[in-house]
C-alpha cells in the first residue's frame, strides 16, 4: 500500500468514524426528549470531562484523523450532560459521590502526568467508573437507556482505532477501549430486555425515577 493510498484509508475510516460519532447521540437525545430514556448525571458528567480531556491528550500524542471522532464525541457526551441535569437520574447517593471523586483523581492523573500512556490509562480509569455509575439502572431497568446510541459509538470506535494509522498504544488505547466497553454496554442493555420479556417482566415498569433527584419512587 502506498503512502497516499494509506493517507486515503486512515482519513476515511477518520471521517467514517466521525460522522458515526454525529449520528450516534441522535437517538439518545430524542429518546430523553421523549421521556423514555433517563441518562445518569454522574455518568455523563464524567464522560463529557473525559471526552475533552482524551482529545486533549491525543492532540499531545500527535494524534491525526482520529481527532474528527475525539473533537465529535466531546462535544455530543456535553450536549447529554446538559439534557441530564433536568431530564437525567442519580448523583445524590454517597457511593455515587465516591465513584465521581474516583474520577475526579483520574483526570488529576491526566493532568499531571507526562506520558500519554500513563495519562490515557487515568481516562480510561475514569470512563471505567462511568460506566460503574450507569449499569445498576441499566441492570434493572434497561428501556432507560437507548441500545442503539451505544451500538452507533462502537462503530465510531472501531473506526477511530484504525484511523489512528500507526501502531501505538498511547493512541489506540482509548478509541480500542471506547469500541469495547460501548460494545457491552449495547450487549447489557439488549440481553436485560431479552431477558425481562422472557420473564414476563415489563422492562418499563421496573422503575420509576423523579426527575428532580433521581430517586427510586
Amino acid at each position: 500500500m502506498t503512502p497516499s493510498v494509506a493517507l486515503d484509508v486512515f482519513a476515511v475510516a477518520g471521517l467514517l468514524g466521525g460522522l458515526l460519532a454525529v449520528v450516534d447521540p441522535v437517538p439518545y437525545v430524542r429518546d430523553i426528549v421523549r421521556g423514555t430514556t433517563r441518562p445518569h448525571r454522574g455518568t455523563w458528567l464524567i464522560w463529557s470531562v473525559l471526552g475533552c480531556t482524551a482529545l486533549a491528550s491525543q492532540v499531545a500524542s500527535g494524534g491525526g484523523w482520529s481527532l474528527v471522532v475525539l473533537t465529535v464525541q466531546a462535544a455530543s457526551t456535553t450536549l447529554v450532560l446538559l439534557l441530564s441535569l433536568r431530564r437525567g437520574v442519580g448523583g445524590v447517593s454517597p457511593g455515587e459521590w465516591a465513584l465521581l471523586a474516583l474520577a475526579g483523581a483520574g483526570v488529576v492523573g491526566w493532568a499531571v502526568s507526562a506520558q500519554p500512556l500513563v495519562a490515557t490509562a487515568c481516562v480510561l480509569v475514569a470512563d471505567g467508573i462511568g460506566v460503574l455509575l450507569m449499569l445498576p439502572k441499566t441492570w434493572r431497568d434497561p428501556s432507560t437507556e437507548t441500545a442503539s446510541t451505544f451500538a452507533l459509538a462502537a462503530g465510531s470506535g472501531v473506526l477511530g482505532t484504525v484511523a489512528v494509522g500507526q501502531v501505538a498504544v498511547d493512541l489506540l488505547l482509548y478509541p480500542a477501549y471506547f469500541a469495547l466497553v460501548n460494545a457491552v454496554t449495547t450487549a447489557v442493555i439488549l440481553g436485560r430486555r431479552r431477558t425481562l420479556r422472557r420473564n414476563g417482566t415489563s422492562a418499563a415498569g421496573q422503575l420509576s425515577w423523579t426527575g428532580s433527584t433521581g430517586a427510586p419512587t
